[in-house]
């Protein structure tokens, strides 16, 4: 249906259908943004998880052959 037809409809006081939300309108967008924010923690949480066990990395990287690439 296109927007011209949709607004003549509306205009004639055509057919309402009205779908209650489950939760007021503001209480989706604040779980939306404590899921983000929860999933930022958890990204940020991996920072700098590569440099954490530097020495390991490298004698391991010794040991193995790394150096001659």
């Amino acid at each position: 249906m296109s927007i011209l037809a949709t607004i003549a409809v509306a205009a004639e006081g055509g057919h309402h259908v009205v779908n209650e939300l489950p939760f007021p309108a503001p209480v989706f967008g604040i779980v939306t943004f404590a899921i983000f924010t929860a999933l930022a923690v958890v990204t940020f949480s991996f920072r700098d998880v590569a440099n954490r066990h530097s020495a390991k990395a490298e004698a391991y990287a010794r040991e193995h052959g790394a150096d001659q690439h």
